[in-house]
């Protein structure tokens, strides 16, 4: 079950102007789906919005990871996942890669027994530089601030989703150890990186 820990009020810039949406925003959602970190409010601002390729490729050269990115929608408040293990998703409802905001990038650890394209996010250090290829064809440098893991259960949703003035990116997969009860990961693995 979903765990949700406090309130914040948070303004939203949206498509290229500030449009001033007031929503409430948990600080802490558990996962209830296949392992990937969701927040079921400011995603659920374009809820069951068709995914589509929005940012076409991710490289992060310190992991060997050079993947394509797929747009994700949110359904019922939570986000979804990639169907593959070597895709990447971008939150449709946050800012393209580059732009001012928290872009949000989402990857399995692991898939069916297949390693995902981020099963070694945790190992990224401060400094570590990712690429993303934006629609208009440019690319974007980030990079990495830190890397944190948490709980499912204290997920930092406010810290993943708010909006940002300065463009920065968060990657996030699953992490910790293996629920077998649940099929699911228990924690969640999250890069917070910032435009060079």
């Amino acid at each position: 079950m979903p765990v949700v820990a406090g309130l914040l009020a948070l303004d939203l810039a949206v498509a290229g102007g500030l449009v001033l949406l007031r929503t409430a925003v948990p600080a802490a959602v558990a996962d209830p789906g296949p392992g990937v970190p969701l927040t079921a409010a400011l995603g659920a601002l374009r809820a069951g919005a068709p995914p589509t390729v929005t940012t076409p490729r991710v490289r992060v050269p310190a992991l060997e990871v050079d993947a394509p990115v797929i747009g994700l929608a949110t359904r019922d408040g939570v986000l979804d996942v990639p169907r593959t293990a070597s895709d990447v998703g971008l939150w449709s409802a946050g800012p393209v890669p580059g732009d001012p905001g928290a872009a949000v990038l989402v990857g399995h650890v692991d898939l069916d027994g297949v390693p995902g394209v981020f099963a070694r996010l945790g190992d990224l250090r401060p400094g570590t530089r990712i690429v993303v290829r934006r629609p208009d064809g440019r690319d974007a440098t980030f990079l990495v601030d830190r890397v944190q893991q948490h709980a499912k259960t204290a997920f930092p949703t406010d810290e993943v989703y708010a909006p940002t003035e300065r463009p920065s990116l968060r990657l996030v997969t699953c992490g910790g150890a293996f629920d077998r009860r649940t099929g699911h990961y228990r924690d969640n693995v999250v890069a917070f990186a910032v435009l060079a």
